[in-house]
């Protein structure tokens, strides 16, 4: 029996948040929303003084310092001449740049862009959706990736495991 050589995540983890973002503003867009959420953020600008501009710029700034992470990350993937996709090969134990703080720098840039991509559309439902998103990523993405480079680069990983969190 042949053994394959990638972690077999369940699906590609773009597709994972992008799924759980558009439900939560289709949910939101069915008017399947709380009733205590339904005014979105308007809370804040009543309780807290912040106005639409800084409101878009929050989100402005989590989606460009989120989709910056993603990209020094997986440029740090192609430079040194590794897959990004989980469903790839491994061939390099990449712990330089942004992977000295976070075994899972691209996982965090797409969980901080998707917290600004919610709240760009005022939803406070996608907000929420992000909580099992990350549950199912680290679960079905990040545990059998963890697993799957444990195995193919041994006590090195293992080391590097126990140095740099996972998320932060």
């Amino acid at each position: 029996m042949a053994t394959t050589d990638h972690p077999g995540v369940i699906a590609p983890p773009p597709l994972i948040y992008l799924g759980f973002l558009l439900a939560g503003w289709g949910l939101a867009e069915l008017g399947a929303r709380p009733e205590a959420l339904e005014a979105g953020f308007g809370w804040l600008a009543a309780d807290f003084g912040l106005e639409m501009p800084i409101r878009r710029g929050a989100a402005l700034t989590l989606i460009v310092g989120g989709l910056v992470l993603d990209g020094m990350a997986a440029g740090l993937f192609r430079r040194r001449g590794t897959a990004v996709e989980p469903w790839k090969p491994s061939t390099v134990l990449i712990i330089e740049g942004p992977y000295r703080f976070s075994r899972n720098p691209i996982y965090l840039g797409f969980a901080v862009t998707y917290a600004g991509l919610g709240i760009a559309m005022d939803s406070w439902v996608a907000l929420i959706l992000l909580a099992p998103c990350l549950l199912v990523v680290d679960r079905f993405v990040i545990q059998r990736e963890e697993r799957y480079l444990a195995a193919k680069f041994g006590g090195a990983y293992d080391a590097y495991r126990q140095a740099v969190r996972r998320w932060l």
